[in-house]
């Protein structure tokens, strides 16, 4: 057995990278060798601890042990002078591997944390208690959990710690997951919020170039699954519409802003039963005190701006492009029916319509009139199908209604395409049931209203001098803050939220929040160096990285234990160096007493 040396370049510098391989004579006088374990780069600390030679013991037969001594380093590579240390004898045949765990996905989102100098920002703010708990271990814990694996803190402190290589990242032991401590954490967090997002703004803007001239402002909401009396004296948590189509169950509504390139520059979350168009005075008026009032564009969608708070930021000089209900197409038909079209792609075209102080983008898209379409079609077959087996069911006057309700929730803008009425059959000797029907036909009038329309939609903007064609571009930018809420809602698990309380909600969402931050500054990264990959792909790649405990028992009861991860396989350290994410060194070998070793 011997130490096998690879040499590998490095921006200039040679690095060396060790290997135990075992040398098996055969039959023949032929010879075999295998990998016995991977020791990565050792550094002249290390070197001191593995200088010397090892006796190998193995078995002879009849309870025997034969020794066989090694050289552990290459003859090339000489001890350190003045070394005074003694040779390790290694049972080979008791090498145990413990503990496997996930080790890449851990190491990037803590490689992003210092990417933003988060340390920097948290250091002051969370300082470690009297006791020694590092808090601000803590929060890189769960903000590093939110990202790769996201759950409840019961489930970290439970599981995902043990499976992970958090721990050994940190420096730390299984009690910084302890469930008090995960929830003592969340305690502190909240009155940084803005501050937090202040700090990310500017590190953004140096990391960058990220540019806040165009915001894009959009809601979503969260809901809880538990009964409503649990939530007797809460503030937020209450019934309102909901966009996770769970009407029956209480949420908050989070509001949220962000740059084009998903950088999110803050948030507020507001009780459950808040109208859209509620929220955005107050947030426009925060951004702008907090920001400067510079030349701004602000992007939103249909239903969230009044007419009484676009006039006032008419009047105040902030920019606006948001969308507008189908129904004021009507109002401008006449108007727009002269103006000329423009192409603004392949298969849109755009016109512009000038009114008072605004601008009016009336859009069509092909690609869009085919999709509508095909919606429209699917559900009016359904519905259609629906109402002919209800048409063939005896049932109540009460009965009936109740049915097409049900009927016309699932067929959606579809239902108002269908003519129905009702009627209730006589009343037949002994029968003490009264029986209804309906008849039901196409409103062809309405069909005709609803094609022409397929695949238009209006814009509206106080952006006096800009061409249709680049005011359609900016609105699609919002798909970026629609994009953000998927991932806050599918990758970063915002739901379902556990806590009960206000505060530890909003807390629970702070820390998505943090992650998405993570996420949004790995997207910006991936865009220019590994275009194509999303950070989830990245992250899962990330993770076929794992770190195994190494135990190598010696011979006096005790065990060297090596903590090694995993080479990246070819695709993961072209990635990495494509990032240029730098992977750190292995960590050194520790000497366990034998009681230690059996509880690892």
């Amino acid at each position: 057995m011997f130490l096998r040396a690879h040499k590998r370049t490095k921006n200039g510098k040679e690095h060396r990278y060790f290997t135990v391989v075992e040398s098996e004579r055969l039959a023949g006088g032929r010879s075999r060798q295998r990998q016995v374990l991977y020791l990565g780069e050792l550094n002249d600390a290390q070197h001191a601890g593995w200088v010397r030679a090892i006796e190998a013991f193995e078995s002879g037969g009849r309870g025997r042990q034969v020794a066989r001594q090694m050289a552990l380093f290459p003859d090339d590579r000489e001890a350190p002078p003045g070394l005074k240390c003694d040779a390790v004898s290694i049972q080979i045949s008791g090498i145990r591997l413990r503990r496997p765990r996930q080790w890449g996905a851990c190491f990037l989102a803590l490689w992003l944390w210092d990417y933003l100098d988060l340390d920097q920002f948290w250091g002051s703010r969370l300082e470690p208690s009297r006791k020694g708990t590092r808090w601000l271990n803590v929060l890189k814990m769960l903000a590093v959990y939110r990202l790769i694996d996201p759950g409840s803190e019961f489930r970290l402190h439970r599981e995902w710690f043990d499976r992970s290589a958090i721990g050994d990242l940190l420096g730390e032991d299984p009690s910084l997951a302890g469930k008090n401590t995960l929830y003592r954490c969340l305690d502190r967090l909240l009155p940084h919020k803005e501050e937090l997002f202040a700090f990310l703004r500017s590190r953004w803007e140096d990391l960058f170039g990220a540019r806040f001239d165009v915001l894009l402002y959009d809601l979503t909401s969260t809901y809880f699954e538990a009964s409503p009396q649990d939530h007797r004296g809460e503030t937020k948590k209450a019934y309102g519409y909901s966009r996770d189509h769970r009407p029956d169950c209480t949420q908050v509504v989070i509001a949220v802003i962000a740059t084009p390139e998903g950088f999110p520059l803050a948030y507020e979350v507001y009780p459950g039963n808040t109208a859209d168009s509620s929220t955005l005075r107050d947030f426009l008026k925060k951004i702008e005190s907090r920001y400067g009032r510079i030349n701004r564009t602000w992007l939103m969608d249909r239903g969230i701006p009044t007419e009484e708070t676009l006039g006032e930021m008419r009047r105040e000089g902030i920019g606006y492009l948001v969308g507008t209900p189908k129904g004021k197409l009507s109002k401008l038909e006449a108007g727009l029916a002269g103006k000329p079209w423009g192409q603004a792609r392949e298969n849109v075209r755009v016109k512009l319509l000038e009114e008072e102080s605004e601008l009016y983008v009336y859009v069509e898209s092909a690609d869009r009139i085919g999709k509508e379409r095909a919606m429209r079609q699917r559900r009016l077959r359904k519905l259609w199908a629906r109402l002919k087996e209800l048409q063939d069911m005896k049932l109540s006057h009460d009965s009936l209604l109740m049915k097409l309700g049900e009927a016309k929730h699932e067929a959606g803008r579809a239902w108002s395409l269908v003519n129905i009425r009702t009627y209730r059959h006589p009343a037949q000797k002994g029968k003490k049931r009264r029986l209804a029907g309906f008849l039901f036909a196409l409103d062809r009038e309405k069909l005709r209203a609803a094609r022409r329309r397929e695949g238009r939609y209006l814009l509206r903007s106080n952006l006096s001098g800009e061409r249709p064609e680049l005011l359609w571009e900016k609105y699609l930018l919002l798909t970026q803050i629609e994009q953000a809420f998927k991932e806050l809602k599918g990758d970063l698990s915002i739901r379902p939220v556990y806590h009960q309380t206000d505060p530890r909600i909003e807390a629970h969402i702070f820390v998505c929040f943090l992650a998405y931050c993570l996420q949004a500054t790995l997207k910006n990264i991936s865009r220019a160096h590994a275009g194509g990959l999303t950070p989830r792909a990245i992250i899962e790649k990330l993770s076929r990285m794992q770190m195994i405990d190494v135990h190598l028992p010696t011979t006096d009861g005790r065990t060297v234990l090596l903590s090694r991860y995993t080479d990246p396989d070819t695709d993961t350290a072209l990635l990495l160096q494509k990032l240029q994410i730098p992977l750190p060194e292995q960590p050194p070998p520790r000497i366990l007493p034998d009681q230690s070793a059996i509880t690892l």
